[in-house]
């Protein structure tokens, strides 16, 4: 005899960003890795977001970070992406020069 059971599962929802920089003016791999600790600690502590270098990690005037959230509420992922993207813009620190943001929806089936 075979049971099979039909889960509704949750709704899973993971947003991310890709955001690139350039750095005016930096010369060192020292400097770079300021402007990165700078925005990824005040990122973390207002915005509780993920936040990782993700490419150009040798270019010296060259920065992309991606920021990820996961949550239940899709809208409110779009919101905080958009949140943090306008905060680190106002942090003036380097001038953006790409963002990408996309929410992807995932039906977790093995959910509770």
């Amino acid at each position: 005899m075979i049971v099979e059971t039909v889960s509704t599962g949750t709704a899973m929802n993971l947003g991310y960003c890709s955001l690139k920089f350039f750095l005016h003016g930096n010369n060192s791999l020292k400097g770079k890795r300021k402007v990165i600790r700078a925005i990824k600690d005040r990122l973390r502590n207002k915005f509780n977001v993920s936040v990782a270098e993700v490419g150009d990690q040798d270019v010296w005037q060259s920065l992309h970070l991606g920021i990820a959230a996961v949550s239940a509420d899709a809208q409110y992922l779009d919101g905080l992406l958009q949140q943090v993207v306008n905060f680190v813009d106002n942090m003036h620190l380097a001038e953006m020069t790409d963002c990408h943001t996309e929410i992807i929806n995932a039906n977790n089936r093995y959910a509770d």
